[in-house]
């Protein structure tokens, strides 16, 4: 079976600085003594990902979990190696990204269906199922700024399952929402799966890495610590992170 995802010797670092200007003038005249501090984010991270496989990521806060995920949606760019990405892909990063806030729920869905690649017609034959899977038919004529957490998490996870993607990328969307509706977008992962949809996962609920994936990367400071069968990594990640607790 062919790779939907390839990432190799991939490493990102971010600069930090350390001196803030108070004017272009001030920052001009002080340039010589801007102190910059390099972040390692990731760290020689190599990875393959079948098409049809659904592979979880799990690590603890500043790990590089997200940054991972972004670098594969080329949010970022790889400080060095590579990554590549085969397929309509459908990330879904952080709440309510690519929404306008004045814009209306339906407007909001035009613009971001044509940002992952549907025309205006294929976007007008969706828009009915995405509208009830989001359950915001009493809404969706309303401006966005209007909306709960919630409310925004459904219309992003809708948009992004009906355009038929052949890569999930996922960060976190299920821990926001009530308990209802975190699983229907459970089920709907599961019949992504059936279809032979590629799913990548990051999460902090174990239980949900458990329902969703069957192969699982565990990050420790941007690096693989554990790729393996999801029910070993994840029973070595809770012990391990209980251990340190206790510490």
């Amino acid at each position: 079976m062919a790779d939907a995802i390839v990432v190799e010797g991939l490493w990102k670092t971010f600069r930090l600085a350390h001196y803030r200007p108070k004017s272009i003038k001030h920052a001009v005249l002080n340039f010589r003594r801007i102190r910059y501090e390099e972040i390692v984010a990731l760290r020689d991270v190599s990875f393959r990902v079948r098409q049809g496989e659904s592979v979880a990521v799990i690590g603890r806060n500043g790990s590089g979990k997200s940054t991972l995920l972004a670098t594969l949606c080329r949010v970022y760019r790889p400080t060095r190696g590579s990554v590549r990405v085969e397929g309509r892909v459908a990330p879904m990063l952080e709440l309510g990204g690519g929404f306008h806030p004045d814009l209306t729920g339906e407007e909001n869905a035009y613009i971001l269906c044509a940002m992952l690649g549907l025309d205006a017609r294929a976007t007008e034959e969706r828009l009915p199922d995405i509208v009830k899977f989001a359950e915001l038919e009493e809404f969706i004529d309303a401006p966005v700024r209007t909306y709960s957490s919630g409310m925004v998490m459904r219309l992003g996870f809708a948009i992004a399952v009906q355009i038929d993607p052949d890569i999930l990328l996922i960060d976190e969307v299920l821990a926001v929402g009530d308990e209802h509706f975190q699983h229907k977008c459970l089920r709907k992962i599961q019949e992504c799966q059936q279809r032979g949809k590629t799913v990548f996962f990051v999460s902090h609920d174990m239980n949900a890495v458990r329902r969703v994936t069957e192969r699982t990367l565990w990050l420790d400071n941007g690096a693989v610590r554990r790729d393996g069968p999801t029910g070993e990594v994840v029973e070595e990640y809770l012990r391990v992170t209980a251990e340190e607790e206790s510490e």
